[in-house]
């Protein structure tokens, strides 16, 4: 042992307690050695006595741990064969997994195969019902439709397979074709039976056409297997409906014409000639010939609102009432409507045709009768004179057109189109002809009469209603026309007014023309319409200039002293109206004296001038307030003096109280 190590272990040893203990007390190591020598003695002693005395029972534990050696060796060995038998399960296990999933994968093609072939087999086979039902059932029964329709899948099936070549079609397609014919045959009868059916005389053609769309499918199963019969069925369908609403409305149209009034407008029923008609209104010969009437919308307007969609007039249920223009087209043209729009509806379900095809369909079905609606229009319409009625008509077509739009029925948009075509340049016409019987009217033929003439009335009534009529589907060319007639009128009612000699009567011819054309305006249109404001500007402008002619007779020396002297107390020249004070005191004693019997003359001139109450009451009041007015104006002028002379404008203004209208 070196140095080193030496010294290392006396420092652990020096470092233990019990050698602290021991050289702390100083005991004598020796001694304490052989101590503890002997103590080692006596425990080793001891130890021996006592294996000596369990000698037995160590050997009895050793026989017992070689037997459980032998046990736990036994225990080895069978878990050890228990080990590879479960390794071998295992093994089993894995290899049973894989064919599991193998027989999963060919039990689901398995079956995917069966579902399909099951399903092929299904819709090749051709049952025995099927057969029985195809060939012996009428087309009617709900059993016929349903094999029907699996009759035409099995059909599409066996033409799409054989186009595969597949050999199974030829186990069925000879049976699937005799049973086609049989269908195609029966159904082929069928719906001929229900077009013949249109052919009977007061036939409800709804009936046999709700027939045939309660089975549409027949001919979408003949369309699709035969289009040879698919075209006859239809070739057939066109030719009956089309001869039906030709005929029906060739009658209905010339019966309808036999219940027009029986004395028509014609050009001398002009807005600029005189009516010198001599019957009277309730003569015997029903008549639109009356000027009133011609002129004026009354009830017609109601054609476009409450009877636009009123019961068709039925001709021989009317044979003794009578009807105007636009009554007669309104009736044929809502039994076209309701016949076109039903029909397109039809034939775009039933022959499963949109777009052109619909419209070419519908054009072969309708075209003729269309074609003769539009001549017989064309040739009524060159007799007709009443711009009312051929302006109803026009609006009539523009809300069934909008109805059929509503209906989704676009198939009548170019024979509306050609009704306008037929009935604008005849309008136009018509309403020129008017305009330039204004032109031609000579105002010294008339009767010297201030109150409105009978071309201001029938003027302000026709335009009344063409601007109410007008309202919902306004027009350019309307707008003009309307403005050249507005333009004449005035123009005439100028010319009317220069027969008379003098100024004050002018004016009251032009007020009395004016205001009766703003109040039949205002009537029947809304107040702010471009004729209203321009008669209303025209009537405001003459009303003042009358209230200054009347007020001249009796107050023009105040009015016109107050207009000359005005402009000398605005620039405060006192001198100059200081000069004028013994006119003033003239005035002013002159108005003392009558201005009392000069508003009762002023009050019964007004009221006598105008037959309107209510246009007489307010010239009246427009006259007083200017009085009044000027009065204020002419007090301001006068010197103290002479205004202590003139009359309290308080007792002026409680006497023109008096006169004062309830209108």
């Amino acid at each position: 042992m070196s140095m080193t190590a030496t010294e290392s272990n006396i420092t652990e040893q020096l470092d233990n307690e019990e050698v602290r203990e021991i050289l702390k007390n100083t005991t004598d190591l020796r001694q304490y050695s052989r101590q503890i020598e002997k103590e080692f003695k006596d425990v080793e002693n001891k130890s021996i006595e006592d294996y000596i005395a369990e000698s037995q029972n160590i050997a009895s534990l050793h026989n017992q741990i070689g037997e459980c050696d032998d046990v736990l060796e036994r225990m080895e060995t069978m878990l050890m064969n228990f080990q590879s038998v479960l390794s071998n399960i295992s093994s089993e296990i894995t290899q049973l997994q894989k064919k599991s999933v193998a027989m999963s994968v060919q039990l689901t093609n398995r079956q995917s195969v069966k579902a399909q072939l099951s399903q092929f087999i299904e819709d090749m086979a051709v049952s025995e019902e099927m057969i029985a039902i195809i060939m012996e059932t009428p087309v009617t029964e709900k059993d016929f439709g349903t094999q029907l329709n699996v009759l035409n899948h099995k059909l599409s099936l066996v033409k799409e397979l054989s186009f595969k070549e597949s050999k199974s079609t030829g186990d069925v397609s000879d049976v699937l074709h005799k049973l086609r014919l049989k269908a195609m045959s029966k159904i082929r009868n069928y719906l001929l039976e229900q077009i013949y059916k249109f052919r009977k005389p007061m036939t409800n053609y709804q009936i046999p056409q709700n027939a045939m769309l309660k089975h549409k499918f027949f001919f979408e199963f003949i369309l699709s297997n035969e289009r040879q019969v698919a075209q006859e069925i239809c070739s057939e369908y066109i030719d009956t409906m089309s001869k039906i609403y030709y005929s029906y409305f060739k009658s209905y149209s010339s019966r309808l014409t036999s219940l027009k009034f029986e004395e028509s407008c014609t050009k001398d029923d002009l807005m600029g000639i005189e009516d010198n008609v001599s019957k009277g209104l309730f003569s015997k010969t029903t008549s639109l010939k009356h000027k009133s009437t011609i002129f004026t919308i009354g009830k017609r307007g109601e054609i476009l609102n409450q009877q636009l969609e009123a019961p068709i007039i039925v001709p021989h249920a009317q044979l003794k009432n009578r009807y105007t223009f636009e009554a007669l087209f309104r009736s044929e043209q809502y039994a076209l409507v309701d016949n076109a729009c039903r029909e397109y509806l039809f034939v775009t379900e039933f022959f499963m045709v949109r777009g052109t095809q619909a419209q070419d369909l519908f054009n072969q079905i309708m075209g003729k009768t269309l074609t003769l609606m539009i001549k017989n229009l064309e040739t009524n319409i060159q007799d007709c004179f009443d711009t009312i009625a051929m302006f109803l008509c026009i609006q009539l077509i523009f809300r069934y057109q909008l109805m059929c739009h509503k209906r989704c029925v676009p198939a009548l948009d170019k024979y509306w189109d050609s009704l306008q075509a037929a009935i604008w340049p005849r309008f136009d016409h018509v309403f020129r002809l008017n305009i330039q019987s204004i032109r031609d009217c000579d105002p010294t033929k008339f009767s010297k009469e201030m109150g409105p003439h009978y071309i201001t009335r029938r003027y302000a009534e026709f335009s009344a209603a063409i601007v109410g009529i007008s309202e919902h589907f306004p027009n350019e060319l309307v707008s003009r026309l309307l403005l050249e007639l507005q333009n004449e009128v005035e123009c005439f009612i100028l010319r009317m007014a220069a027969i008379f000699p003098t100024r004050k009567e002018q004016l009251i011819y032009l007020i009395n023309n004016y205001d009766l054309v703003l109040g039949v305006l205002m009537e029947h249109t809304r107040d702010n319409s471009k004729e209203a404001e321009s008669f209303r500007e025209q009537l405001n402008a003459r009303s003042a200039e009358y209230v200054e002619e009347i007020l001249a007779p009796h107050f023009g020396g105040i009015i016109q002293f107050v207009k000359e002297c005005e402009h000398y107390f605005e620039k405060e020249q006192m001198d100059e109206l200081r000069k004028q004070e013994r006119r003033s005191l003239a005035l002013v004693a002159s108005f003392s004296a009558n201005w009392k019997k000069s508003l009762e003359e002023l009050n019964r001139e007004v009221l006598l001038s105008f037959p309107s109450l209510l246009t007489g009451s307010q010239l009246l009041q427009l006259a007083l307030a200017s009085l009044v007015q000027y009065y204020h104006r002419f007090h301001k002028l006068l010197t103290p003096n002479a205004r202590t002379q003139l009359t309290n404008i308080h007792v002026v203004m409680v006497e023109i109280k008096k006169y004062k209208s309830n209108y």
